[in-house]
């Protein structure tokens, strides 16, 4: 066994070639309540992974009593790990990749809730998306702009000296014109609220 990550909410690790996301029990909630919660969440995501047309890691076992998702591994990069090192035109590539694939999860109503590089694999050139841990469906055109808000921070924080062509070419193959309107509006709040404190 190999621990792939420690997170607050959950413990991931690499079993038999399979990826176990297991989690956590937290001590400061009611049993009850706690375990309500955390079966809630492993539904949530096992439903959203299982949901989606865009590649994912597919679910291989749900484990409601225990708290657990079982899925496939996939053996790829880590796209924090070689964005920075990437030439421009595969960054360019990949960053259209992106701007299509979020497209089609905003289409399918889900809302990752944690877009970061840290959260796409690279494997044979194919983006896959993990981790929805945060993620639920939505249909409101706020959350889809905030899923791309929470992206453009990601991307200006851990990448910066790509950041700018990078979100631009994102946002040039993300075709919901609706959504990019409101997101507008989304980071027009956002410097609002920085102004004031």
């Amino acid at each position: 066994m190999k621990i792939l990550k420690q997170g607050a909410e959950s413990l991931i690790k690499l079993e038999n070639n399979k990826v176990i996301k297991d989690r956590i029990k937290k001590s400061y909630r009611i049993e009850n309540l706690d375990s309500k919660i955390r079966k809630s969440r492993t539904k949530r995501e096992a439903k959203l992974l299982s949901s989606t047309s865009i590649n994912v890691p597919k679910v291989l076992n749900v484990d409601e009593k225990n708290m657990k998702i079982e899925m496939e591994y996939l053996k790829g990069d880590l796209l924090k790990d070689i964005f920075d090192k990437l030439k421009s035109n595969e960054r360019l590539s990949i960053c259209k990749q992106l701007g299509e694939e979020i497209s089609k999860l905003h289409e399918q109503d889900i809302i990752h809730g944690d877009l970061t590089t840290s959260n796409l694999i690279l494997k044979d050139n194919k983006l896959y998306f993990i981790d929805f841990g945060l993620g639920f469906f939505s249909r409101k055109v706020e959350d889809k702009a905030v899923d791309l808000h929470l992206l453009k921070q990601a991307l200006e924080s851990k990448h910066y000296k790509t950041f700018k062509s990078s979100y631009q070419q994102i946002l040039k193959h993300y075709k919901h014109k609706e959504v990019i309107t409101r997101l507008d509006k989304v980071e027009s709040r956002g410097r609002y609220k920085e102004r004031k404190s």
